[in-house]
C-alpha cells in the first residue's frame, strides 16, 4: 500500500492524564512531557532503495528532516494547539494519545448516506486541516475509514476505503504531499460504540486522520 502511495507521490512530482478540551468540553489525552514541497523525485528514489517502500525513508530521502528526542513532543503540542483552533465549532473533534494526534470526522457532516463523495458544506472544514498540515510537514497521515455494521461486509469495506480515498484526495488536491499519506478502509471492524442503537452506528461511521511524527526510525 505504501508503495501505491509513493507511486502517486511520483507521479504528481493511548495516553497518560486526561484533561479537558477547552473548546469542546470533552476529554483530552495530555502529552505535554512526551518528549518543503514535493522534495525531487532523485531524493525520494534514494529513500526508497534506503528501505522499500516506506514513506519515512521516501520523505527524508527527498530533504523533510526527521523529528528527534525531545523536539517530538513539542512539535506535536504546537501542532495540536493548531489544530484545536482551525477546528472550534466544526464538529471534528481532536485527540492525543502520546505522541499521536487523531481528528475524528463523523460521517453526519461529511458524506450523505451511502455516499463517497465529501459534502460541499465540509470543504472548509479539510481546508483548515489542511493549511495545518501543510504547516507541519514533519507528520506521517493515516487516513482511516469507518462504517457500521449495517449491509454486507465487502460492501462496508468498499464504501469505508472509498471515504477515505476522498478525504485524503481533497487534502493533497490543497497542496499538501502525498508522499506522507497512507490510505485505510476498515468497514466495521474498529467500533467505538454499540451497532445495536441508531445513536451507537452513527458514532461508528465516521474517518479519523492519525498524525505521526515523522522520525528516522
Amino acid at each position: 500500500m505504501f508503495r501505491k502511495v509513493i507511486l502517486v507521490a511520483a507521479v504528481a512530482g493511548f495516553a497518560a492524564a486526561c484533561t479537558t478540551d477547552p473548546y469542546t468540553g470533552q476529554q483530552k489525552i495530555s502529552n505535554t512531557a512526551g518528549g518543503a514541497a514535493l522534495g525531487a523525485l532523485a531524493g525520494a528514489g534514494a529513500g526508497l532503495l534506503a528501505g522499500g517502500d516506506d514513506r519515512r525513508n521516501a520523505l527524508i530521502g527527498a530533504g523533510i528532516g526527521a523529528l528527534a528526542g525531545g523536539g517530538i513532543g513539542a512539535y506535536m503540542d504546537q501542532q495540536e494547539a493548531q489544530l484545536r483552533g482551525q477546528l472550534q465549532g466544526t464538529g471534528v473533534s481532536v485527540t492525543r494519545q502520546g505522541d499521536y494526534i487523531i481528528l475524528n470526522m463523523p460521517s453526519n457532516i461529511t458524506f450523505a448516506t451511502d455516499s463517497s463523495s465529501i459534502q460541499p458544506a465540509f470543504y472548509p472544514t479539510l481546508n483548515s486541516v489542511a493549511l495545518v498540515l501543510k504547516r507541519y510537514n514533519q507528520t506521517l497521515v493515516d487516513v482511516y475509514g469507518h462504517t457500521d455494521s449495517t449491509g454486507s461486509y465487502e460492501h462496508n469495506m468498499q464504501l469505508s476505503r472509498q471515504r477515505a480515498q476522498s478525504v485524503s484526495d481533497y487534502l493533497v488536491a490543497q497542496g499538501t504531499n502525498p508522499q506522507r499519506f497512507a490510505v485505510i478502509g476498515q468497514g466495521p471492524s474498529q467500533p467505538v460504540a454499540s451497532n445495536d442503537t441508531p445513536d451507537g452506528r452513527q458514532q461508528n461511521r465516521r474517518v479519523e486522520i492519525r498524525l505521526a511524527p515523522l522520525t528516522a526510525g
